[in-house]
């Protein structure tokens, strides 16, 4: 394999008139005419490589009243390759970008080896404009390697578990689940035409979750305690309106239709609850978009939701009127300083269960470039998944007492050896809490609240 590499390496630096062959003349260069050190050729956007090791003390974010929590060392290795193959179609501005990025990531758990994964991440992206006319295309792929079985938290009231581990924080299962095998794919296309005041939009979106872990039925040993994960997907359409309040800054007026799709687990598996939330929505988004002031940069859309959920969805109303917003405002504080702000709120559907959840997301990042060589990372991040609207009552949780909240905030410094070698320290604290109050302690309300720290020290070699 070394092998093959260093052969793609030293060819992928000769120019297209380089001969691979040469006569016997030129195969001594004369003095003073030793050639440079290897440069990437222009359509070679990417080429590293990453070593980390991390400690994390939590695996399973557990509470520790029932299950104890598990740690372990994690090497992570993280190659990395990108092309943009636009340059390769000479002096043209119609195609803009063409890119192609292979970045996986090769993770090893020493104390659970059952959590090691590989994970493959594709991105490609197409950007292009003609006149008056844009266009982008964005998709990132992720297929995981992982193991196909997911956690068990002990049999209730068992042995390794306990009556109340059933009940865990929403956000406990998702940091294990995205260890398991899987895939994702992320896409964005936007087409835009341009007039002098006013634009149109039409967009297209996909987030979908495909799961390839088993699935069992948790009612019959040996599987009391094991987590089920569903597949989904959210899909949707529309056409923005913009209109130019300043050169800088435009108005716009969107239209979305959709849906949000959740696997129904088979009969065989949960033959008692049938109930599964897909549903299809339209909505109408207000937005503003570009710079109000030369510091910041904001793009913000929101409005209605109205939901047609599935005749199986365990909603009291099954045509709910909800709300969509999402954000991101960027400031420039300096010209080495930088505050990024993201929000957004969606009518979403659980990997873990069968009712619809409303998730909000909220975070805060800060980034400090204090020299060349040295930059600062600080974030927070708060987090909620509110099912209180289901009235699933099948479960034992009837109808639905689960609003779950995580907390995080998470630090970084990086520092620059040389143009090629960095190195980067990072920590991360997260807390997940119960939002609901007077819950009966058959609902084990304690066991909704866990902690979890990772700190990492990572190098990366630029080629």
């Amino acid at each position: 394999m070394k092998q093959n590499q260093l052969i793609i390496t030293t060819i992928a630096g000769l120019s297209l008139t380089t001969p691979l062959f040469a006569d016997d003349s030129a195969a001594t260069p004369a003095a003073g005419s030793i050639p440079a050190a290897w440069q990437k050729p222009v359509w070679l956007t990417d080429l590293s490589l990453g070593v980390k090791e991390s400690y994390d003390d939590n695996l399973f974010l557990v509470s520790g009243n029932g299950l104890t929590p598990q740690s372990s060392w994690v090497t992570t290795v993280s190659p990395k390759i990108g092309f943009n193959f636009a340059p390769l179609l000479g002096d043209q501005k119609n195609l803009q970008t063409l890119s192609l990025v292979y970045a996986p990531d090769f993770n090893i758990y020493h104390a659970a080896p059952s959590q090691s994964y590989d994970a493959h991440k594709i991105g490609d992206t197409i950007k292009g404009q003609a006149g008056d006319f844009s266009y982008s295309l964005d998709n990132a792929f992720l297929y995981n390697d992982g193991d196909h079985q997911a956690e068990i938290y002990g049999p209730a009231g068992g042995a390794g578990g306990n009556a109340f581990d059933q009940f865990r924080n929403n956000y406990a299962h998702g940091v294990p689940r995205e260890r398991l095998a899987q895939t994702q794919d992320r896409a964005n296309v936007v087409l835009q035409y341009d007039w002098d005041k006013a634009f149109v939009r039409p967009v297209a979106t996909l987030l979908d979750y495909n799961m390839m872990t088993d699935l069992h039925n948790t009612g019959t040993a040996p599987w009391q305690g094991y987590q089920n994960y569903v597949s989904r997907y959210d899909v949707n359409g529309g056409v923005d309106l913009g209109y130019k309040l300043t050169p800088k800054l435009a108005a716009t007026l969107g239209y979305r239709y959709g849906g949000n799709y959740q696997q129904q687990l088979p009969a065989t598996i949960s033959p008692a609850d049938r109930h599964y939330s897909s549903s299809s929505y339209q909505r109408v988004l207000l937005g503003l978009e570009g710079k109000p002031w030369n510091w910041l940069n904001v793009k913000l859309a929101g409005g209605p939701d109205f939901r047609d959920y599935n005749y199986m969805t365990p909603v009291a109303d099954r045509n709910p009127v909800k709300y969509y917003g999402e954000a991101v405002l960027t400031a420039t504080l300096t010209p080495d300083q930088t505050l990024t702000f993201n929000y957004k709120q969606q009518q979403w559907v659980s990997s873990t269960g069968k009712i619809p959840e409303f998730d909000s997301t909220y975070s805060l990042a800060y980034h400090w470039s204090a020299t060349r060589q040295l930059g600062l990372d600080l974030g927070g991040k708060v987090l909620e998944a509110d099912y209180t609207e289901g009235n699933d009552y099948s479960g034992a949780t009837q109808p639905s007492h689960r609003d779950d909240m995580e907390y995080e905030v998470s630090g970084g410094i990086t520092y620059a050896f040389t143009t090629h070698l960095s190195a980067t320290l990072a920590y991360t604290y997260d807390v997940g809490a119960n939002a609901l109050n007077n819950l009966p302690a058959t609902l084990g309300p304690e066991y909704r609240n866990f902690e979890h720290q990772v700190a990492s020290l990572g190098l990366q070699y630029r080629f």
